[in-house]
């Protein structure tokens, strides 16, 4: 199954762009399925029917669905407490009612994970578009799945669960209560969860469509936008230039706002494969207007892994280097951290821890440069670490 994640900067027609798309791979045959975090029926008003915590049909081969936060959320802080009962009564704790419960920030974006691994995993349909918050929050939320995992791994790493005999014998030692089992099963409950998540993410067929309106403020955050998706390793299939203003108009004002837009549509053209989605006057609303907007379709082929590759270079240069992409990034903003086996890459306003390959981590960092959009770091072996060879 084909995934589309579509974001954009705030305001740019990203859920009227997901939506029409999602209704041309309809009507194309394709069995579709939109999803939304919106707290609001922003979807649902794009499509012409109402959307919510159940999956609607919205056309023939389309379904629409924007999953409950709070739903979900008070069934989890049940489960919780009722798995946490003893130590809650201990406390002298009073548990909350489930209809006293609502739901936190950020738990729209967790509901739209587990939808997006429910929907993945199942064999309903064949493409997948998915409506994401603006790039930033976008880019936070798709990256919660790995960092989520590193943080259980290390605050109950797996092998620590194997000792499950020893665990009275150094509770009495160390004269405090040892981890329960309940915790290890739900840590690795959610590590299964999780981990389902960023197979999807992940996925070769997995791309990006970025939507953004043409003009000086578009121009930067789809620079920022395209360094932050490369740095989670996410290709962007197309971008769409949306409420183009048409070239040729009498109107003084109008004609230097679409000067402004030309400018930036032909700079994005050097990049991306741009589709340009002229302003209709108005919000389109219904599958008449959707359905007349020129939105790309989705092809069937698998696109191109972003790939970081490594170089050797020990014979000439006695350095192994590692390419890593990262368009539009700034020198002035880049930033890395070795520690231990892991790179802390910070590029701007986004970051990445990321393992290093097995070669890299018997090596230290010689130094590092950035290159037509490329970072390129150079590792020389460690002499204590690496094999001698005679």
């Amino acid at each position: 199954m084909r995934t589309l994640l579509i974001t954009g900067p705030g305001g740019t027609g990203r859920t009227t762009v997901a939506a029409a798309t999602a209704l041309k791979a309809a009507r194309e045959g394709t069995r579709t399925l939109v999803l939304s975090a919106d707290r609001t029926d922003t979807l649902g008003a794009a499509l012409g029917v109402r959307t919510g915590p159940a999956p609607v049909e919205a056309g023939p081969n389309l379904t629409a669905w924007r999953p409950d936060a709070a739903e979900r959320f008070r069934a989890d802080l049940t489960a919780f407490q009722n798995r946490a009962g003893t130590a809650l009564d201990l406390l002298g704790a009073a548990r909350l009612d489930a209809e006293e419960v609502t739901p936190l920030p950020g738990a729209e974006e967790l509901a739209l994970l587990r939808a997006l691994r429910d929907a993945a995993t199942s064999d309903t349909y064949d493409l997948l578009v998915v409506d994401l918050p603006p790039t930033p929050q976008a880019l936070a939320l798709l990256a919660l799945p790995e960092e989520l995992r590193r943080y259980l791994r290390r605050l109950l790493p797996a092998e620590r669960q194997a000792a499950r005999a020893l665990r009275p014998v150094l509770g009495r030692l160390a004269g405090v209560p040892m981890p329960s089992e309940w915790l290890y099963e739900t840590a690795a409950r959610w590590d299964i969860e999780l981990a389902a998540v960023e197979a999807v993410v992940e996925d070769r067929a997995t791309t990006v469509r970025l939507v953004a309106e043409p003009g000086p403020a578009g121009t930067d955050a789809v620079r920022s936008a395209g360094t932050g998706l490369a740095l989670r390793g996410l290709s962007v299939d197309a971008l769409v230039a949306n409420r183009v203003l048409p070239h040729a108009t009498n109107d003084t004002w109008l004609a230097a706002l679409a000067a402004q837009q030309r400018k930036a549509l032909d700079e994005w053209q050097e990049t991306y494969d741009v589709h340009e989605v002229p302003h209709r006057g108005h919000d389109p609303r219904g599958t008449d207007d959707l359905g007349a907007l020129p939105v790309p379709g989705v092809v069937n082929e698998t696109p191109s892994p972003v790939e970081w590759p490594l170089t050797d270079h020990l014979a000439d240069e006695g350095v192994l280097v590692w390419h890593i992409t990262l368009p539009g990034a700034i020198r002035e903003e880049l930033d890395l951290i070795r520690r231990g086996d892991e790179l802390v890459v910070t590029a701007g306003q986004f970051r990445r821890i990321v393992p290093l390959p097995s070669a890299l981590r018997r090596c230290t960092v010689d130094g590092a440069a950035l290159r037509e959009g490329e970072l390129r770091i150079r590792f020389a072996p460690d002499p204590d670490l690496w094999p001698r060879t005679r």
